[in-house]
C-alpha cells in the first residue's frame, strides 16, 4: 500500500508509479550486515531478488531519509527472512536501518497480485461499515512502524484512527466500495456517552 505516512516518517512517492509496501526491517542479524525482515508480501522470492531497489520509509532525521537501497541476497534462518543489502557490510551499518519500511514502485493500474494487499488509493473513499451501518469514510492510510492505521472521517467524532489489522478490519470489498470494521467499544463512541449511566426503571412494589 502506498502514500500516507505518520507525521515523523517520510516516504518518497514517485510521480509515475504507486508504491507498494513489501516489508519492514526489524533488527540487525549477525555481524556481517544481515537484517531481519517482517514481510508484507506473499511472494518474497520475486520481490527480494538480487538487485531489487527499495525506497525507505524512515524518520526524517535518519541518515537514510530520501534514499533507496538495493538488495544483494535474501536468506532464510529458522523460517525467518534475513536480507543482505548492497553497501551494508557490518552490524553497525545494519543497525542504522532498523525499523525502516521497504517500498517498491509499481504501476498503479496493475493489480497488487497479493492477498490482503491494496494500494492506498483503492482504500481512500471507501464506506466504513459497522454492524451493517455506515460510520464514516476512509480519508487516508497512515503507515507506522508498528502497524497501519485507517483514518476514518465520521459525521459525529471527526477523524477516528482505526488499526488496520484483521481482528478490527476483517473485510475489505473494493468492488463493493466498503470496509467492514469490528472495533473495540469506545473507538467510535463519544467518551461522554460511554460514561453516562444507563437509566433504569425501578421495579414497582407489588400491591395487595
Amino acid at each position: 500500500m502506498a502514500s500516507g505516512c505518520g507525521s515523523t516518517w517520510s516516504t518518497p512517492i514517485p510521480d509515475e508509479a504507486t508504491q507498494l509496501r513489501v516489508g519492514r526491517i526489524t533488527k540487525a542479524h549477525g555481524l556481517k550486515g544481515g537484517l531481519k525482515l517482517e514481510l508484507y508480501t506473499d511472494d518474497p522470492d520475486r520481490r527480494f531478488t538480487h538487485g531489487a531497489v527499495f525506497s525507505l520509509q524512515v524518520p526524517d532525521d535518519s541518515p537514510w531519509s530520501g534514499k533507496t537501497i538495493a538488495i544483494d541476497e535474501l536468506r532464510w534462518y529458522n523460517g525467518h527472512a534475513v536480507a543482505f543489502f548492497e553497501g551494508i557490510a557490518d552490524r553497525d551499518a545494519a543497525e542504522t536501518l532498523a525499523r525502516a519500511i521497504l517500498w517498491v514502485d509499481q504501476d498503479p493500474d496493475e493489480e497488487t497480485g497479493e492477498d490482503d494487499a491494496w494500494y492506498d488509493h483503492q482504500l481512500v473513499g471507501l464506506d466504513v461499515v459497522r454492524d451493517g451501518v455506515s460510520v464514516g469514510t476512509v480519508a487516508r492510510v497512515d503507515h507506522l512502524p508498528a502497524q497501519d492505521l485507517l483514518a476514518v472521517t465520521t459525521p459525529d467524532r471527526g477523524e477516528v484512527l482505526v488499526p488496520f489489522v484483521s481482528a478490527i478490519v476483517p473485510s475489505v470489498d473494493i468492488a463493493g466500495r466498503t470496509v467492514t470494521v469490528t472495533p473495540p467499544t469506545g473507538l467510535f463512541e463519544d467518551p461522554e456517552d460511554m460514561s453516562r449511566p444507563e437509566t433504569v426503571t425501578p421495579a414497582r412494589e407489588p400491591r395487595d
